[in-house]
């Protein structure tokens, strides 16, 4: 009980600590020759280090009649290169005593490891290998092909619920990319051809159009030296990145539909519009999530969960994107219940926000919420790999690892009551209803 008691106070201490204890990201960067940027952060503290290689391609980027090409590419990137065996990229890395692994969202495609930081030349040479040398054939192809379809059955469309932020970003977006998912459509994977792959990857994967971020137990002028051994040499991108200028239109009225799903409970699912990453409204936006459903102890959770029994389970995020952003409620009525009651409850802990001002402990306690997060971030090598080189990809400032939490300080109570007046409105807001087949 003692240890017990300990632990609790260690978390609440850790909760309530001043913002001026978060610790300063230093880093060092620079600029290759061809146009590659690479960041540099040295913390000698345990012996590993983090590689982060992220490209400024994702789902955007591709042709309504060619989704998922993006992802498709992250797949082929593991099949192999021209020293390289098909599936060996994998099996280098872990037996050096590595992870590997990669994501794929609409802005960006990210590939990021961790290893012993003797094994950094390793981490550099795969890398090298996979921008400069990649082979695309028939075999990869068809083998992801077959691994992706099953992938989206697995994840969307055989799962319950799967689908709700496919459908909600599908109604949410008539005119810009994000219209649809990262995923991508299967008629549309088994029609691309390895012509088509081969292209979109000598168009994107390009060294002036990638980030390589490294943080970890590092000497920063060695590192420098190994980088430019590995890349300078790979030649400058050629091709014309053309990047999307289509402009989405307000919604003007709230959209609602009903889908049928393999669900036992009916649930419903609001997405606002909301401004894209990197506005002080985004910021806001953040904090009001953290707010209204961050957790049980926050306000629609504990009312319409715990208290009222309305609701199964909620919870609620904002996707907040390079051109736009969706904050997204996802909520499973309770046996008994109806969504109508779930949907009501909602909206009155909505207007609730809107109309009262919040009070100075619940300000406190969304301020503590959100430095315990950039505390726990900040604990990761890998989130700090990843974090400079995505802040220098999209505002070409990686400082704002640093400075990100004086934003946060600086969004007031005025603004959390302004901002749920402004984008959270039923005339800016997609509302599914989940039943049932």
């Amino acid at each position: 009980m003692k240890n017990n008691l300990l632990i609790i106070f260690l978390l609440v201490f850790v909760s309530t600590t001043a913002f001026s204890e978060i610790k300063k990201i230093d880093f060092t960067e620079f600029t290759l020759d061809n146009g590659m940027h690479v960041i540099l952060h040295k913390d000698n503290t345990v012996p590993i280090v983090s590689l982060s290689m992220t490209y400024k391609v994702g789902s955007k980027d591709e042709k309504p009649d060619r989704t998922g090409f993006a992802h498709y590419i992250e797949h082929l990137m593991f099949e192999g290169s021209r020293h390289i065996d098909r599936g060996e990229v994998f099996k280098l890395i872990q037996d050096a005593g590595g992870t590997i692994n990669a994501t794929t969202n609409q802005d960006r495609t990210l590939y990021f490891m961790t290893l012993p930081s003797n094994q950094l030349e390793l981490g550099l040479w795969i890398e090298s290998e996979r921008l400069n040398y990649l082979d695309i054939d028939s075999t990869g192809v068809e083998i992801q092909r077959q691994v992706i379809k099953e992938e989206r059955y697995e994840k969307l469309d055989n799962q319950p619920y799967g689908t709700i932020i496919e459908e909600t970003f599908a109604r949410a977006f008539t005119k810009h990319p994000y219209n649809w998912l990262p995923i991508g459509s299967e008629q549309y994977i088994d029609k691309a051809t390895i012509e088509e792959f081969r292209e979109f990857h000598k168009t994107y994967y390009v060294p002036n159009n990638v980030v390589l971020s490294i943080a970890g137990d590092i000497d920063i002028e060695k590192t420098k030296e190994s980088v430019k051994k590995h890349f300078n040499d790979i030649p400058k991108g050629t091709k014309e990145i053309v990047r999307t200028d289509i402009e989405e239109p307000p919604l003007n009225g709230e959209i609602r539909d009903t889908i049928y799903d393999r669900i036992h409970l009916p649930a419903v699912i609001h997405g606002y519009r909301v401004p894209e990453r990197g506005t002080k409204d985004a910021y806001a936006i953040d904090m009001l999530n953290t707010l209204l459903a961050d957790g049980q102890g926050s306000r629609m959770y504990r009312k319409i969960v715990i208290e009222q029994e309305l609701a199964a389970g909620l919870q609620a995020f904002p996707i907040l994107l390079e051109d736009h952003g969706l904050f997204m409620i996802f909520s499973a009525a309770n046996m008994g219940t109806t969504i109508k009651d779930v949907e009501a409850a909602i909206n009155k802990e909505i207007e609730k926000v809107q109309s009262e001002i919040i009070s100075d402990n619940e300000y406190k306690k969304i301020l503590n919420q959100t430095e315990s997060k950039f505390i726990q971030q900040f604990a990761s090598l890998e989130n700090i790999a990843n974090k400079l080189a995505e802040y220098h990809l999209f505002f070409n400032d990686p400082n704002i690892i640093n400075t990100k939490i004086d934003i946060y300080k600086s969004i007031t109570k005025e603004d959390l009551m302004r901002v749920a007046n402004e984008y959270l409105v039923p005339e800016n807001r997609v509302v599914l209803y989940y039943l049932p087949e």
